[in-house]
């Protein structure tokens, strides 16, 4: 007659996959709330960067009012140049010229443009009197004339034109209107002989 054994009761915990499967779910569900996060900073930004926007163009309209037009800069090669006649005449507040959701570092109170960095583009020719046209924007990934539908900003959250990252950018027209776009314009964003777009510097 065989002796009588107990059985011996299963061992508590978690197996080594059960294990594996857990730590797969929480990375998937960090990554995803880390672009979640991203995602709803690059928006309070670009809201941010809309009103600066509108702020600039504030400046820019009184200027015009002294000079029947949009400030030109003979020669200029960078949006700094061509904007900084607007500083401190017409605006002391250079903090207007740095986007909230890029990483360009602060300009001093009515300090010159020309000698900093700001963040964003500038179609210098404008008239006054085209109001569909447009006027600013975040900086751009190149200077060329771009319809609808062509790369404007970053498609990787990478320089060129990422001052929002990957997410797209503002677009400011000369009736003081701000919309916003995806990384590949949604409306055009052409221009015609004696209009120049200048980015700021690299």
């Amino acid at each position: 007659m065989m002796p009588f054994r107990f059985a011996r009761p299963a061992a508590d915990g978690f197996s080594l996959v059960e294990l594996l499967v857990v730590m797969a779910l929480l990375a998937v569900l960090s990554v995803m709330m880390y672009s979640f996060g991203s995602f709803t900073r690059q928006r309070s930004a670009m809201e941010r960067c809309s009103d600066n926007l509108q702020k600039i163009f504030l400046a820019q309209r009184i200027y015009s009012m002294d000079y029947g037009k949009f400030p030109v800069a003979a020669g200029a090669r960078t949006s700094e140049q061509a904007l900084d006649k607007l500083v401190p005449r017409y605006t002391s507040d250079t903090t207007i010229f740095i986007c909230p959701g890029g990483r360009d570092n602060p300009i001093p109170s009515g300090a010159a443009l020309d000698k900093y960095k700001i963040s964003y583009a500038y179609y210098m020719g404008r008239a006054t009197n085209s109001p569909a046209e447009p006027l600013m924007s975040d900086r751009q990934v190149n200077t060329a004339s771009k319809p609808a539908g062509r790369r404007v900003f970053s498609l990787t959250g990478k320089p060129p034109g990422n001052n929002h990252y990957k997410y797209g950018g503002n677009v400011l027209f000369c009736d003081g209107s701000v919309r916003s776009t995806p990384p590949l314009a949604e409306f055009s964003l052409a221009f015609s002989n004696g209009i120049v777009l200048l980015n700021p510097k690299p």
